[in-house]
């Protein structure tokens, strides 16, 4: 259960603005039916504009050489690459930013990717108010999860559903942080559901891994009316 004082939340400065549409692919190579920059240029193919590599079990060398290939698949499309855990990595690597783990340093991150890297940290529910105080001005956006029963981590949680994720939202919203739900989004009307409790995106793991076509409908929820799929 999120708890602990949110007094003194300051709003972050000059955030990086996450890509449009706000839908986060996540890799998981053991999840796909292909290599992952075939993965990715489907995915930009659909209208992703955000890719994110985790693979966190590759050796250095192998995620180096795998982030530079899916940075050259996104580069025709105008989307960002960016990295799960290591800043170092990630700059050596020439990404656009790095998602932490809870606990990971924003700040430390920013100095080694410059003010324009997408810096993002994970928070789930045990993390309480004190975590997002704490990334307040040094992170661009939190994933918040459990959202939903996740098919990749089954038995993962307690789930938050849209009522937890809303609490997460109007905290961020009181120290200008950017809330994204993470967990079970696989279908619009979940993602709808995000939506309509404030939430700024979402990020999705074994559906883009297993099915590029069918985030489609899920990018649609996420478009403002009447806007279309980035071609």
């Amino acid at each position: 259960m999120m708890t602990g004082p949110t007094e003194g939340l300051g709003p972050i400065s000059r955030p990086t603005p996450l890509p449009e549409p706000p839908l986060l692919a996540i890799t998981d190579r053991r999840l796909a039916d292909r290599p992952l920059p075939q993965v990715a240029e489907r995915l930009f193919a659909c209208g992703v504009r955000w890719l994110s590599l985790r693979d966190k079990d590759l050796p250095d060398r192998e995620r180096l050489d795998l982030a530079r290939a899916l940075i050259a698949c996104a580069r025709p499309w105008g989307a960002r690459v960016t990295l799960h855990g290591d800043p170092a990595l990630a700059a050596a690597a020439g990404m656009g930013g790095v998602h932490l783990p809870a606990g990971g340093d924003p700040a430390a991150a920013r100095v080694l990717l410059g003010a324009g890297a997408l810096i993002g940290l994970s928070l789930h529910d045990s993390d309480g108010a004190q975590a997002m105080a704490r990334a307040a001005g040094q992170a661009d956006y939190v994933t918040v999860s459990p959202v939903f029963p996740s098919a990749s981590k089954p038995g993962y949680g307690p789930c938050l559903g849209e009522a937890g994720l809303r609490r997460w939202v109007d905290l961020g919203v009181r120290c200008g942080m950017p809330v994204i739900g993470l967990g079970g989004l696989d279908r619009a009307d979940a993602v709808a559901g995000c939506r309509a409790a404030g939430a700024a995106g979402v990020a999705v793991m074994g559906l883009a891994m297993r099915d590029a076509q069918a985030l489609k409908p899920l990018l649609a929820a996420l478009a403002p009316e009447g806007d279309d799929l980035p071609r």
